[in-house]
């Protein structure tokens, strides 16, 4: 990959980048040496990596993902060639075709996700203006799209994922490409507070069929899914407890193949539901001296 991500990043909502103090999160962020910050739910116009990247000097910014369907594809070529010439190697563009709920508020069918990922990557190859394989990678979570991803890009981006995934995807990608999952993290030691923050956040992925589907594939059943969760389930998705108890689990992922961690923080203060929160940076904070 053309771009260095590190051993350890961290993921964060796009919409929580409208808080008046997101530069300076994304300056303290490159300053305590986090290898990349991931922007879920990208805007395909990258005016959100272009306004972090001019903010900081080191740190990569991963767009987490990037809907395709939402956008042409020389429309997004053109938009990377400018943010890559400006911050040679500092920008890595994740793709994704996302779920078909989503997909479908844009007025468009979600028929052969994989082909016509397939199609939009050709179209990035064949733009004025390409995007090299190298500098983009794929959300990934079923051998298919995994082999897209060893195939076509870097490598991966597994979310909503657990080890036992991360171990999965490394054999179906082969040692070579890129395997960055994303984790979600929980600063709470006590059980019932950090489960129900945990089950509240949850509950919005039950309505995205692609995760629910891939969860099965990890053994999860119909018991696991109601009330938003079981014990089980919600203790193998998201790492809570203490900061040594969160670094454990980043730590499992990289004994299972993964190269680099994207760490999410679940905190009360960001609600993914209703789309209002801000950088979890006091979490931040707390969690590099054991991460980095």
């Amino acid at each position: 990959m053309t771009v260095s991500v590190g051993r350890v990043g961290i993921w964060s909502p796009s919409f929580a980048w409208n808080a008046p103090d997101a530069v300076e999160a994304a300056v303290e962020l490159d300053e305590l040496g986090y290898g990349a910050l991931w922007l879920g739910a990208s805007a395909p116009d990258l005016r959100l990596p272009e306004r972090l990247l001019a903010a900081t000097s080191r740190i990569a910014v991963a767009t987490g993902i990037v809907n395709v369907w939402a956008v042409e594809a020389v429309e997004l070529a053109a938009a990377f060639h400018r943010l890559d010439t400006a911050n040679p190697e500092r920008l890595a563009l994740g793709l994704g075709v996302s779920h078909a709920p989503i997909v479908r508020t844009l007025g468009r069918d979600y028929a052969q996700p994989l082909r016509y990922l397939d199609a939009y990557l050709d179209a990035l190859d064949a733009a004025p203006e390409p995007v090299p394989a190298a500098s983009r990678v794929l959300a990934a979570l079923r051998p298919k799209a995994l082999a897209l991803a060893a195939a076509r890009s870097a490598g991966a981006h597994p979310y909503l994922v657990t080890p036992e995934h991360t171990a999965s995807a490394r054999r179906a990608l082969g040692e070579a490409p890129l395997l960055a999952p994303e984790q979600k993290v929980i600063l709470e030691t006590d059980p019932a507070e950090a489960r129900a923050l945990a089950r509240y956040n949850l509950s919005y992925y039950f309505a995205l069929p692609n995760y629910v589907r891939s969860l099965r594939t990890l053994g999860f059943d119909e018991d696991d899914f109601a009330d938003n969760g079981s014990e089980r389930l919600i203790d193998a998705l998201y790492a809570w407890g203490t900061v040594e108890q969160i670094a454990k689990r980043v730590a499992e992922h990289h004994a299972a193949g993964a190269d680099h961690v994207a760490v999410q923080v679940i905190f009360a203060d960001t609600d993914v539901r209703n789309r209002t929160g801000r950088p979890a940076r006091a979490q931040w904070r707390a969690l590099a001296p054991a991460l980095l």
